[in-house]
Formats: C-alpha cells, sequence, structure tokens
C-alpha cells in the first residue's frame, strides 16, 4: 500500500481533514447527509444528546445518539461537487491511518443516509409525500473521473435514456443504484424510483428565468420518458447519483429519501415545508434506530 501524499489528502494543522474539520472519532458508523446546513439541528434536535458538533465551511456536522444508536449528521450543500469532497474525507477518516497516511489493511463500510428535498416529475407523485431512490441518472460529469463496473440491467436503462435525449444536447448520463441492504430495510415507508441528478438549480432541470435554455424542452423530455421494462424517472434533486456512485466505489451502503415538496407537471409546491421536513425526518430516524 503506497503512501498517500499531503497533496492528495490534505489535513488540517490538529490533523483533521481539510475540508469536513473532523477527526476519526467524530464521525460514527451511520451518517446523515442533508443538503442545508441549517437542516443539520433539524435532525439532531431528534437525538436525545450531542456530544459534537463541529463546522468549516457549509459542512456543519453534529454527532450524537438515539438511546444506544449513535449517528453523525453532516450537511454536504449543494451538488454532486460537494459529494466529491464529503464522501471522500467520510471515507478517509474511516479507512485511512491519518498519521501514517497509509489505507488500514480492512477497509470498513458505513451506511449513509440522505435526507434532502425533490421535485417530482410525474403529475401523480403528491407534493409533501416520500420518495426512495431506488436508482439516480446524473447529469453531471463527476463519476466519469472514477473507475466502475455496471450492471447490463443499468447499462441497458441508460442507453435506453440516451437514445430519448437528442443528440444535439450533448448530455452524458451514468447511472447509479442504492445499497441492496438499505433498500431492503427501508423500501416498505415510501415509493421508490429512478431519480434524476442535474448539474444545476435552473436551466439544468428545465427551468426557465430570464437565461434561454440550449434544452426549452427538458422537462417535458424527462417527464415523458419511460424505458422499455416501463421505468420511468420520478423526481430530480442535486446529489443522489454521486452519492450512490461514489459509495459503491469506496464499498459504503447508501440511500436517498426524497422530500417531495414540489411537482414540476402540476407546478404545485408545498404550503408547509418546514412541517413536512420535521415529520419525515422524524419517521425516518425511528425507523435508522429501530
Amino acid at each position: 500500500m503506497e503512501r498517500i501524499s499531503e497533496t492528495d489528502l490534505i489535513l488540517n494543522e490538529d490533523g483533521s481533514v481539510y475540508h469536513l474539520n473532523l477527526l476519526p472519532e467524530d464521525v460514527s458508523d451511520l451518517v446523515v447527509l442533508v443538503g442545508d446546513p441549517d437542516r443539520v439541528g433539524r435532525v439532531s434536535q431528534f437525538f436525545d444528546r450531542i456530544e459534537l458538533k463541529k463546522g468549516k465551511r457549509e459542512f456543519i456536522t453534529h454527532t450524537g445518539h438515539i438511546g444506544d444508536r449513535r449517528l453523525t449528521v453532516i450537511s454536504t450543500g449543494i451538488g454532486t461537487d460537494n459529494i466529491d469532497i464529503v464522501l471522500n474525507e467520510l471515507d478517509a477518516l474511516i479507512n485511512i491511518n491519518l498519521s501514517t497516511r497509509l489505507p488500514h489493511p480492512n477497509p470498513r463500510n458505513i451506511d449513509i443516509i440522505r435526507i434532502g428535498t425533490s421535485g417530482a416529475l410525474q403529475p401523480e407523485i403528491p407534493v409533501d409525500s416520500l420518495l426512495i431512490s431506488s436508482a439516480a441518472l446524473g447529469l453531471d460529469a463527476l463519476m466519469h473521473y472514477y473507475k466502475r463496473t455496471v450492471s447490463d440491467n443499468d447499462d441497458k436503462l441508460l442507453k435506453e435514456f440516451c437514445s430519448a435525449i437528442p443528440t444535439q444536447y450533448q448530455t452524458k448520463p451514468y447511472l447509479a443504484t442504492a445499497s441492496e441492504k438499505l433498500l431492503a430495510k427501508f423500501r416498505y415507508m415510501a415509493l421508490s424510483g429512478i431519480t434524476l441528478t442535474a448539474p444545476g438549480f435552473y436551466s439544468p432541470q428545465g427551468r426557465q428565468v430570464r437565461g434561454l435554455s440550449t434544452i426549452p424542452d427538458l422537462l417535458n423530455l424527462l417527464i415523458a420518458f419511460k424505458s422499455s421494462d416501463g421505468k420511468v424517472l420520478t423526481n430530480v434533486e442535486m446529489e443522489t447519483a454521486g452519492i450512490y456512485g461514489l459509495a459503491s466505489v469506496l464499498g459504503h451502503n447508501a440511500l436517498s429519501f426524497n422530500i417531495i415538496l414540489a411537482n414540476r407537471s402540476t407546478n404545485k409546491f408545498s404550503t408547509n415545508p418546514v412541517a413536512i421536513m420535521d415529520h419525515f425526518i422524524e419517521a425516518i430516524l425511528i425507523k435508522i434506530c429501530s
């Protein structure tokens, strides 16, 4: 095993990883990821006790306990570029000796649960509901930088999606899937479906404000897509494909919960998003710790 250089894995003066500002003992083997830094407190309000609070930039961390279960919640900020930072530094905390800079000989895996907001694509998916991503199609470029394997079924779905998008749009999507272990545990809680992970919030998700889109009919294309075996795109957000892809590469288990605050087909938005968020956070935490 080769020593990892000071510029490949940057550490702070206290030995913590550079962006997350965390030491190995600061994180549990169950990590909840949220996008919004303010949402960290909305998760940890349900902890019985909090043992640690740390933060740097948009990366806020609380570690604590619900009963005997120790868990960590971390904010990622928005987008898969931040997911690249968070998952690599989390893995370093777990699987690299930060003093010697050598990987541990027997790598460990952890469970990573995303609790995020999302917009439904299909009209029958109600606002204020919960949806689990069984898989995610990434329109961003993150996973093209990592070596990974894709199953034949996933490759077939990916090719069908690519053929539905006009070639002049020059997209190069990738597909990543949820942890089968976590999906089996949580599947009963909500509808599951295929999530689209976009590289932006406005034009990349088919929104039109003032800047003119090069793909003016993108939203309709996404809503209308159906694979040969009847699969459709259920919702759109900005992190899940990166989480699933990197978790698989690094050997961790990941599952993404999407709290549906909007429906892009019906143009409806939640009238009470904070209460809906708290309701589903509590329900997910109860199931995690059961």
